[in-house]
């Protein structure tokens, strides 16, 4: 990821009801997109345990 603009998964609904995440230098940042003020960041390497945990968990599986 190597752009600073906020990305939504192609998953999402096209309304205001996912999580973003954007590059910023070295930090990777998510946030709630009808909560835009709010701003969670991390390393990559923490971002990337994030995702494989959720991979791992079944959390990434849609309802």
């Amino acid at each position: 990821m190597n752009s600073s603009s906020w990305q939504k998964s192609s998953y999402s609904a096209s309304n205001n009801e996912c999580v973003e995440v954007r590059a910023r230098g070295e930090v990777v940042e998510l946030r709630e997109s009808d909560e835009p003020g709010t701003i969670l960041g991390a390393d990559p390497a923490t971002f990337l345990n994030l995702l494989e945990s959720i991979k791992a968990s079944g959390f990434d599986q849609h309802a």
